[in-house]
């Protein structure tokens, strides 16, 4: 790798100098690379950059041009971290975030070429600047993706805990009505929430009702069967409703054993049963004529 020289060379110079058309002339570049997506408060992308410039001058006076991953540029890491997740939260593209640092080198570059008159000293400052800079912006790349993906992760669970609501029916009654596909993630979830409700109201009867749950196969219900083991093992009887008749064929062609699992086609017909495994019945009201 072409190392760079230290304090006082021609990129430490630059850097160096209270440089505002510099300052400018990157600011504009990195607005230009970002129209039409996420957008940063000038004076809070002109912090972001005046304070690189100070970073990365002081990290070229420290090591030079030395691999990027070195100990001593912890700080300017550090920097681009917080502006790649700030990128992420804000709704930049990973190009986009990149271009924070890629969109540095034509400033810079052109002073470079304009003082540096020894053609063998431009070219190793510029390419030991260019192999710096750019593993920096591949830096800032990976920090926005992993910041991405923890943002779509908690989404997901968010959206997992929404769609697995625990309803008290009545007392001593729950009921989880679910929707959607069974997955081993969200059969998590749905015992979690199922277990920590029947704790709480301390209910005995827990209804899961399966009508809104498209299909049913062998993992789907290895998933209810789990979720029906752990709320016996807290004190709760289960009934799984919303067994419709091609439900029922795919299980008896699946061949799977849901023999020790009550199981009813409708959730009315669930919330019976639980009310007589309660000891508890409804009775409707009866008019009298005339009032």
């Amino acid at each position: 790798m072409v190392q760079l020289t230290g304090v006082g060379s021609p990129v430490s110079e630059i850097l160096g100098r209270d440089d505002k058309a510099l300052l400018q002339e990157w600011i504009e570049q990195v607005h230009s690379s970002s129209r039409g997506s996420g957008s940063i408060p000038e004076a809070e992308l002109r912090q972001q950059c005046l304070k690189f410039i100070s970073v990365f001058r002081a990290g070229l006076d420290d090591v030079g041009a030395s691999n990027a991953t070195d100990p001593r540029w912890k700080e300017l890491r550090e920097l681009l971290a917080e502006v790649s997740k700030s990128r992420a939260i804000q709704g930049f593209t990973p190009t986009e975030t990149a271009a924070f640092v890629f969109s540095f080198k034509e400033p810079l570059f052109r002073r470079l070429s304009a003082e540096v008159k020894d053609p063998k000293v431009l070219a190793d400052q510029i390419w030991g600047a260019s192999e710096l800079l750019d593993s920096f912006g591949l830096y800032t790349t990976d920090v926005f993706l992993q910041t991405r993906e923890e943002l779509i992760r908690r989404a997901q669970e968010d959206m997992l805990e929404l769609s697995t609501p625990v309803v008290k029916l009545w007392d001593n009654i729950l009921a989880l009505p679910l929707i959607g596909t069974l997955d081993s993630a969200r059969t998590q979830v749905v015992m979690e929430t199922l277990l920590e409700a029947i704790v709480s109201t301390n209910s005995k009867v827990a209804i899961i009702d399966i009508t809104g749950v498209p299909t049913v196969d062998t993992v789907v219900a290895q998933h209810l069967l789990k979720t029906v083991t752990a709320a016996r093992l807290m004190g709760a009887d289960c009934i799984i409703s919303g067994i419709r008749p091609q439900i029922a064929q795919t299980i008896v062609h699946l061949g799977i054993d849901l023999l020790d699992v009550t199981t009813k086609a409708t959730l009315r017909d669930a919330f019976e049963l639980a009310l007589e495994r309660t000891g508890q019945q409804v009775q409707q009201e009866q008019r009298l004529e005339g009032n």
